[in-house]
Formats: C-alpha cells, sequence, structure tokens
C-alpha cells in the first residue's frame, strides 16, 4: 500500500503550469472539504451495523484522505487554481486534523453551528471575510467524485449564483455560492430526500439561479456502501495508473466485503 506521503508528493507535480484563462476562471476560489475526525461512534453512523464503530471510523478516516489527494490532484491536473480548506468537527485542534494540515498543505478551519446549516453559512460568511469571490463546500462521502467536478462547480459560478451537486438520494454532495445566503439554509429538512428539492425552492424563492454539477452517489447507507464495494471491485480490474480508488480506501473496501459476507 502506497503511503500518504508518497501518494501526496506525486499529486502535488503539476502537468504544466496553469494557463491564463484556467487562472482567471478561479480566481479568488476557495475550495472547503467538510469533514468530521474519524471517531468511532461519531462517523457514519448509519452504516452500524452491520459495520463496527471502528470500521466505520477507519473508512471515514479513508475517505477524508481520498477527498484531499483528490483535489490536490484536480489541482495539479486540470490546472485550476483555488485554497483548500478543511472544515473541521469537533474542532481543528485535533491531532488527525493538525496531520492533514502538515501533510497535505491544507487550511483549516472550525464548523461553528447548531445544525448543518449553520455550519455550512458561517463557512461561507468566513471566506468571504477573506475577499473569496467563490466558495465552494464539498462533503467527504463522495471518493470516486470525477475530478472535472471541480472545474464544472467552479465555471458554473461564474454564471450562476449558486451550484449544487446533486446526490442521488436527493441530497447534495457539493454547494457553492457567489456571496453568503442565510436564508438559503432556513427550513431545509437535513438528512432527508427532500434536500435538494427544497433548497431549489429556496434559491427561487430568493431570486438566485441554480447551476446543477453531475449527479453523483455519496456513501449514507449500507446499500451505497455496497454499491461502492462493486465499484472498486471493477477499478480494480484497471491498470494501477488509470484506477480512481487509492489503494487504501481500495484494501478497506475489500476488507468490509469480506466481513460483511459472514454478518
Amino acid at each position: 500500500m502506497a503511503s500518504l506521503k508518497s501518494r501526496s508528493s506525486h499529486f502535488a507535480r503539476p502537468a504544466s503550469s496553469p494557463s491564463p484563462d484556467a487562472l482567471r476562471l478561479t480566481l479568488h476560489a476557495a475550495l472547503v472539504i467538510f469533514a468530521k475526525a474519524p471517531i468511532p461512534g461519531e462517523v457514519n453512523t448509519r452504516l452500524c451495523p452491520p459495520l463496527t464503530p471502528d470500521e466505520a471510523a477507519t473508512l471515514h478516516g479513508s475517505f477524508v484522505l481520498d477527498m484531499l489527494e483528490r483535489t490536490t490532484l484536480a489541482i495539479a491536473t486540470l490546472q485550476l487554481s483555488f485554497h483548500r480548506y478543511l472544515a473541521c468537527a469537533p474542532s481543528s485542534e485535533l491531532v488527525f486534523f493538525k496531520i492533514m494540515e502538515e501533510r497535505q498543505g491544507v487550511r483549516l478551519l472550525d464548523q461553528v453551528g447548531e445544525d448543518l446549516g449553520q455550519r455550512l453559512h458561517r463557512t461561507f460568511v468566513d471566506l468571504f471575510a477573506k475577499g473569496y469571490k467563490q466558495v465552494i463546500i464539498v462533503g467527504t462521502d463522495v471518493p470516486t467524485l470525477p475530478l472535472s467536478v471541480y472545474q464544472e462547480a467552479f465555471a458554473m459560478l461564474g454564471r450562476s449564483d449558486v451550484v449544487l451537486g446533486p446526490a442521488l438520494d436527493g441530497g447534495y454532495y457539493l454547494i457553492g455560492l457567489t456571496q453568503p445566503a442565510e436564508k438559503l439554509f432556513a427550513g431545509v429538512p437535513w438528512s432527508t430526500d427532500q434536500v435538494l428539492a427544497v433548497t431549489q425552492q429556496q434559491a427561487m424563492t430568493l431570486g438566485l439561479s441554480v447551476g446543477l454539477t453531475t449527479a453523483w452517489r455519496d456513501v449514507d447507507t449500507i446499500a451505497d456502501l455496497q454499491s461502492l464495494i462493486i465499484e472498486c471491485r471493477e477499478d480494480n480490474k484497471k491498470p494501477k495508473q488509470n484506477r480512481t480508488f487509492s489503494m487504501r480506501t481500495a484494501g478497506t473496501l475489500q476488507l468490509l466485503e469480506t466481513r460483511l459476507k459472514s454478518r
């Protein structure tokens, strides 16, 4: 299994210098990865059982690393230019996040708020206050999200007020704004299949234009995990340089597949 250090150092080498057009596309842009610390019993709880809390936490930790590594790869291969942030819960002071800051070169933020909507809004407010013109927040449970989605999302923010990444379960895995919009998050029934629809309706009510990126599966349920395991199995048949899954996550999923057969 490749080490984190070797993987991240490989990803950090750009194929070529960013073009002026690419730099203009994402000038003053920030990408925020919303992440919880991989604490057993605190993450991926909808997968438990049949997963144990420790297994769920291990899987989540691998997903966080995947998102950090793949966003680095997006910058290098797609010639994008944005600052990366890791929005941390319960605290950016935890050792796990400090290691991510050091090894992945990501900036840390604390998630602040009573519910997901408040935490999203506060993050947008804080980053726009820093002078960013485009801010995108993405979750950690889409480890195979195509790198082109980041390019697509930032491009959409050039012509839309809001960009949403539809999840197959009726939620969204990504949201981007060009300015704070607190009312966009008011009254949203979080963790239901109505999140995307209600958010779109809220945007319409507020007079905000919305762009939708590629729909993608996030991992919330055992059915989602089983689909990811099948996808990983197919991915492993490809040459190593063409695989989407990291060796770390592929190994974790193979182990979970074996264990789940006996439960």
